[in-house]
């Protein structure tokens, strides 16, 4: 190159440079690579840049906009979207920068939220919670059409715009740990629409409604009132407390199955037996450690000093822990002698063989570091679970309950760790602010739901209630207006919104009746417009929260919208009760929605259970009469009210004659 022609080029680099600095061009994670945009519709693309900067939107189907930043340097570009299909690009550009977001759908965008049963993903939470035909699923997974987007989880004490996630192409990889219930019901989508699908999954195992809605929305019901005044004055001191958690070592989860083996919190000299703990605090095991420190999720370590009496020398043992919530490594006299690193095995008992060749006479050191990533946490079984036996001879043990020296050695926030010092007790040195965790009012909306009401849906499905169990009079008011919350939240009025009753389950004991009352809460919903329900009181499992019948409830939710929203002729409930006549000792139950007749499974009515005047449930007899059900019992002459599967464990046994079970109700 001439001399001439360099210093040419460097005068216009550097007219350039003064004429107008970088755009700092942000984009938040829901905008970019392999996304779903709603089709026929006005959606947003957004960003933050350097103030006062140009920025265009262009697109491959010919639609796009201009704006300028703000003095916040944020911005919006509304854009014309076509009819599904796609690939498409978007570039977003200014004078000095342009990004180009490739391999774009234009299709159904669903916004999946709610607790675990919700979050509970494709590959299950074994070996205790389980997915039906999950090899077979996961297997079958290549489904470009279908992507994914999986919000990480995250509180915040006020609305923030950004969350962490990126969208997916649907594959065997990307679909094992991605919530069931949205991937079936967006397959059968994208199976009977031939179109594509986009999925957001937002959702928090253990996690109530009120987590799940605006601090305005809960102050204009009069609900919670007084935690969200109590939120606000904490925002100043929870910000100083997440700086300091800023200056410490981080580790990032990495969303994978394994993410959760061999964390590393520079902690590797814990175990060992010469390990100098006298500065550790004190815990009495089992229990909770939430009962000790409050609020917490991320790892501690607990140690123990143990004594091998005579009796037990020179043998090889065997140590119970009992469950731990969630996760744990385990060592004796430093070494390793069991570890659990994965979700789902919170109820796991841990019977962990310890040889011979490493218990010594006299004082011996056991080590568990346990990780908790949600909800309580901690060694937590029944009195006496914990302790060391002679293998084969169980008779011969050693009780390990009561005080455990323990230290919290990293914090998890959202899908990162922050870890401490232990050598300079810096979690017991520092004075916790009462932080906020998942299950505070107002914390998930903040977090979760906010940082997407920028980015057009057609609708959202939910599943949750088991967490507000015992408080259906609150439910049946907050639930229809997070609902509603929501739709203003997206400025879509009315949009679609599907829900899952919750499954029979023994909560308080399977003949008590906190779940069905909740469970009528939830229906009261429905007076909301374009709204369903998804019953599910023939796919339970009594004793575990987490029914494996997740394809069947996501292909209910997806009849919902294939038949509200997308012109499908597809039959979505089964029979309701319509009305009850007395005559004698028969109440005599009629129904709609029975499809051309009633069904008994396996030929025999149960869970029907009748009251007198005094309004004292007893169990009756049902039997199938003209289509409809006729209910007796012996105990009761004068009958005035009928309620079907009203307890805990009760499940169905009453259908339509196209498989659809009966919803729960109570004559009034």
């Amino acid at each position: 190159m001439k001399k001439s022609s360099i210093i040419l080029l460097l005068l216009a680099l550097a007219l350039t440079g003064c004429h107008e600095g970088p755009s700092a061009i942000k984009l938040p994670s829901l905008i970019g690579d392999n996304m779903v945009l709603q089709q026929k519709s006005t959606i947003k693309i957004w960003g933050k840049a350097a103030a006062d900067k140009k920025i265009s939107v262009t697109t491959s189907w010919k639609a796009g906009g201009q704006t300028v930043s703000g003095k916040d340097g944020k911005w919006v570009v509304p854009v014309q979207t076509p009819e599904a299909g796609g690939p498409y690009t978007v570039t977003i550009s200014t004078k000095d920068t342009s990004i180009n977001i490739g391999n774009v759908l234009i299709g159904e965008v669903w916004f999946c939220s709610g607790q675990s049963n919700m979050e509970m993903p494709v590959a299950g939470w074994p070996p205790s919670d389980t997915i039906m035909y999950s090899a077979r699923t996961i297997a079958n997974a290549s489904l470009p059409e279908i992507r994914l987007f999986n919000l990480q989880r995250k509180v915040a004490a006020e609305p923030t715009d950004e969350c962490t996630g990126k969208w997916e192409v649907c594959s065997p990889a990307t679909v094992a740990q991605f919530s069931a219930t949205a991937f079936f019901f967006g397959r059968k989508l994208n199976s009977d629409l031939k179109i594509p699908v986009g999925l957001i999954e937002s959702a928090w195992g253990g996690t109530p409604a009120e987590s799940w809605m605006s601090a305005r929305a809960l102050e204009n019901a009069g609900e919670f009132v007084s935690d969200i005044k109590g939120i606000r004055e904490s925002v100043p001191i929870l910000a100083e407390y997440q700086a300091w958690l800023d200056g410490h070592k981080q580790v990032v989860l990495t969303g994978r199955d394994d993410q959760w083996k061999n964390l590393d919190f520079n902690d590797g000299n814990v175990p060992d037996p010469g390990f100098d703990d006298s500065k550790w605090s004190v815990m009495s095991l089992p229990g909770l450690f939430e009962a000790s420190i409050g609020d917490f999720d991320g790892a501690i370590w607990f140690r123990r000093q143990v004594e091998i009496p005579e009796s037990m020398a020179g043998k090889d043992l065997v140590l119970s822990l009992g469950p731990i919530d969630d996760m744990d490594r385990t060592y004796f006299n430093g070494k390793l002698v069991g570890s659990n690193e994965m979700t789902g095995v919170w109820q796991l008992e841990r019977n962990y063989e310890i040889s011979r060749d490493i218990v010594k006479p006299g004082s011996n050191v056991i080590a568990v570091r346990v990780i908790d990533n949600q909800g309580g946490g901690g060694i937590y079984g029944k009195p006496g679970s914990i302790y060391l036996s002679v293998k084969g001879s169980p008779a011969l043990k050693a009780g390990l309950d009561g005080e455990w020296k323990y230290q919290p050695v990293a914090e998890l926030i959202g899908n990162k760790f922050y870890g401490f010092d232990l050598a300079a007790n810096e979690f017991s040195g520092r004075k916790r602010p009462k932080t906020i965790g998942p299950n505070t009012a107002t914390t998930l909306y903040n977090a979760m739901v906010y940082p997407a009401v920028n980015y057009t849906v057609k609708g959202a499905i939910w599943y949750q209630g088991e967490a507000n169990v015992g408080r259906a009079d609150q439910y049946s008011k907050i639930f229809p207006l997070m609902i509603s919350n929501w739709r203003d939240s997206w400025q879509i009025k009315d949009f679609p919104f599907y829900f899952v009753q919750i499954a029979p389950y023994e909560y308080s004991g399977v003949d008590s009746t906190e779940s069905a009352f909740l469970r009528e809460a939830q229906e009261k919903a429905l007076d909301l417009p374009n709204t369903g329900m998804a019953v599910t009181l023939d796919i339970a499992t009594v004793m575990n929260i987490h029914p494996p019948f997740k394809k069947e409830v996501g292909e209910r939710l997806a009849n919902l919208a294939l038949s509200k929203n997308y012109g499908k002729d597809v039959k979505t409930q089964g029979p309701v009760f319509k009305s009850i006549a007395i005559e004698g000792k028969i109440a005599r139950i009629s129904f709609d929605n029975i499809e051309g007749r009633l069904v008994a499974k396996s030929g025999k009515l149960s869970e029907f259970e009748v009251a007198g005047p005094d309004g004292k449930y007893v169990k009756a007899e049902a039997k199938l009469v003209n289509n409809e059900v006729w209910v007796t019992s012996a105990k009761i002459q004068k009958p005035v009210s009928v309620r079907y599967c009203w307890r805990n464990g009760s499940t169905a046994s009453l259908f339509n004659s196209i498989g659809l079970p009966a919803l729960q109700f109570r004559t009034k």
